[in-house]
């Protein structure tokens, strides 16, 4: 049983608005990207498949908000049972490490290609980037396994059903956050860093790269830099916080809206991802832009037909 008394009507206001947005703008955004991705796949390059990958991450989580939609409007009842609940708490934290994992490997891949671009060719092949997503995906999986093994409902004074966030943290819950906290972001955001930072001096000690270029290649690397900073740091400051000291209901109470702050934040990388990774590149712009005149020249032909197959039967 919950032992603590927590208000959550913040907690309803606030996410009552953010799951909704994120699942009416993160669906068909990151649609778009899968489509994207699914291009540069066709085309044999690599960091196609990353991109599919962190797409198909952030689809999966997305997929699980209609139920915390549902939780949120319902006063932070769970209605759906417990084994819904542990089956959306894996997908939530697996695609959410998930997507840091792939993150790292596309600014390892870019790496790679601006810096070392002849020495590693044979090593950035389809075949690398299935095997390396393959090892990702197993990996965050067998890390988040315990959330299909250990029991994810608890009471709250309303006798409602509570899904997850169990307050004050448990122990089990705590030593897997140190865990996350070291591997799923630190180590992440160290390689992104010392990955980007080695892009920069490359792109800036080149003489054949134009300024505009540099200039671009600059402002893309500080937006996803400044992007994963913003989405993923507070989360894991106050979860970080939380499992050191959370032990009585002063901790909780004092860290309980900073830490759904921080939830809402790392939602909202659902919808930064595609815009920072897939929309962002010319050839995808293109993709896109072609798949939709296409999609256009298509239905004009249909009402075309449809208007000449009615004269005929008129005149007929």
């Amino acid at each position: 049983n919950d032992t603590c008394t927590i208000q959550y009507s913040f907690d309803q206001w606030l996410f009552s608005i953010v799951y909704v947005l994120v699942f009416i703008l993160g669906l068909p955004i990151n649609c778009i990207a899968l489509y994207a991705a699914y291009k540069q796949v066709r085309r044999k390059n690599e960091l196609g498949i990353y991109l599919f990958n962190l797409t198909v991450a952030d689809l999966l989580y997305i997929l699980t908000l209609p139920f915390w939609i549902d939780f949120t409007l319902h006063d932070d009842n769970w209605r759906a049972g417990a084994t819904m609940c542990q089956i959306c708490s894996f997908l939530t934290h697996t695609n959410l490490y998930a997507s840091s994992a792939f993150l790292c490997c596309i600014s390892f891949d870019r790496y790679l290609g601006v810096v070392h671009p002849l020495r590693t060719t044979r090593f950035r092949t389809i075949r690398t980037a299935i095997t390396i997503s393959c090892v990702a995906w197993l990996s965050q999986s067998a890390f988040n396994l315990e959330l299909l093994i250990q029991p994810e409902i608890s009471n709250n004074s309303k006798s409602h059903k509570l899904c997850y966030d169990i307050y004050p943290i448990e122990p089990w819950k705590a030593n897997l956050n140190y865990f996350r906290i070291a591997f799923g972001f630190l180590l992440p955001f160290a390689l992104i860093f010392i990955f980007y930072c080695s892009i920069y001096n490359s792109v800036s000690n080149s003489v054949s790269t134009l300024h505009h270029e540099k200039r671009r290649a600059v402002k893309l690397m500080l937006s996803i830099t400044v992007g994963f900073t913003i989405c993923y740091f507070p989360y894991h400051a106050i979860l970080l916080v939380r499992s050191i000291v959370e032990k009585d209901c002063n901790v909780v109470q004092h860290t309980f809206i900073p830490y759904r702050l921080s939830v809402a934040l790392i939602c909202l990388n659902c919808i930064l991802d595609p815009i920072l990774y897939c929309f962002v590149s010319e050839t995808a712009r293109r993709d896109i832009l072609l798949a939709t005149l296409r999609r256009k020249e298509n239905a004009i032909r249909t009402r075309e037909l449809q208007a000449n197959n009615m004269s005929e039967t008129v005149i007929l």
